[in-house]
């Protein structure tokens, strides 16, 4: 609503306010039919909103038998404001027109005063006030549908606008997509093929282990890469979730596939949320692949417990036996960790322990993620 513009229920009975005062300033108490018809005409002014052409009916007679014409003209600028129908306005200034130009009560001494100069300026004047009322009630109506007309020129804009975003976000994604596929799905293939020709041509064990690790973790990251190309590919159409989503049943499958020496201690019920379990699960694959690049040859323990309506999970990791390889990293993996758990209620803490090792300690409140 418009702060500048007073209340319907307020207006109305300022309206009828005033209507009133002209019927006391203009009609005589003794005369009953004109006061009766002024008092009608005021009060009908409460039924304009909902009965313009009725409420106009009603006031109408006040302006024929007196001076009290508020009402009328009240009524027929709300009638003027709320119809389209030209000929029905036409049709009720003239009404009001001919209403205040006609002596009342009539006669045909009466009716010998029409004639004349004053006569023709008294038409006028009638015609005019008759038309004032009109022509404000049609400039309101079209202020209103303009303002209507700009909102929803407005809107139309922003909603191009949005659809513009979207066509570029999607485009964006398809590239993301195509890069994805050719390069570096091309370059994980050609990792997984060398690791499998060189666990099969090796004759050392620890050669053979750790080529058969590197080609599975190759294998599985390619799966993930397939899927999030698939997901990229998708914008535009329904929601797609980067399903299968990993869950705390799949910790023990991580661990095994970690290439380390990891402890795992669990002790966690079946009916944990999956908001819960994947970001548990998210923690401990970060935590578990910075151990490969930052502390090679490194033991580390998980520990995942449910207590007190808090799952705590607790990895660490010793000191490292050997100086790391110098890997990319664009250090957004704890940051990323820490703004999932701030959306879980929950806490992650980090940094190195005291054997010179590291931790992270991460705490989920399970109840309200439910």
């Amino acid at each position: 609503m418009n702060p500048r513009r007073l209340p319907a229920p307020l207006l109305d009975a300022g309206l009828v306010t005033v209507a009133l005062a002209d019927t006391w300033v203009n009609v005589d108490v003794e005369q009953q039919t004109a006061m009766a018809c002024a008092l009608l005409a005021a009060c009908a002014l409460v039924l304009r909103r909902r009965l313009p052409l009725t409420t106009f009916a009603l006031t109408l007679p006040t302006a024929l038998v007196t001076d009290a014409v508020f009402a009328t003209l009240a009524a027929l600028y709300t009638l003027s404001s709320l119809s389209r129908h030209r000929v029905l306005l036409a049709g009720c200034a003239l009404a009001y027109a001919i209403s205040d130009l006609l002596p009342w009560p009539w006669s045909t001494l009466r009716a010998s005063e029409l004639a004349g100069t004053h006569s023709l300026v008294h038409l006028i004047y009638a015609v005019a006030t008759a038309a004032a009322p009109v022509f404000l009630g049609q400039l309101v109506q079209a202020r209103r549908e303009l303002s209507l007309r700009l909102t929803e020129i407005t809107e139309a804009r922003e909603h191009e606008r949005l659809l513009t975003a979207q066509s570029v976000l999607a485009k964006e994604r398809a590239q993301l997509a195509r890069e994805m596929h050719d390069v570096v799905s091309h370059q994980v293939s050609l990792i997984a093929v060398q690791a499998g020709a060189l666990q099969v041509g090796s004759r050392d064990a620890e050669t053979k282990t750790a080529a058969a690790t590197i080609r599975q973790l190759s294998v599985q990251t390619l799966d993930e890469l397939r899927h999030m190309v698939s997901v990229l590919r998708a914008s535009g159409s329904r929601p797609t979730d980067l399903t299968p989503q990993p869950s705390l049943a799949d910790l023990q499958r991580l661990v095994e596939g970690s290439g380390l020496a990891v402890k795992l201690d669990t002790d966690l019920p079946e009916d944990l949320p999956p908001t819960v379990q994947r970001a548990v699960y998210r923690t401990v694959q970060e935590a578990l692949t910075n151990v490969r690049k930052h502390a090679p040859g490194a033991t580390a323990t998980v520990r995942v417990h449910h207590t007190d309506g808090v799952i705590r999970t607790t990895i660490t990791n010793t000191a490292p036996t050997r100086p790391p390889l110098p890997l990319p990293s664009a250090h957004h993996g704890l940051t990323g960790l820490r703004q999932r758990t701030e959306l879980l209620g929950g806490t992650l803490v980090n940094g190195p322990s005291d054997d010179g090792g590291y931790e992270i300690r991460l705490e989920l409140p399970v109840d309200q993620n439910r």
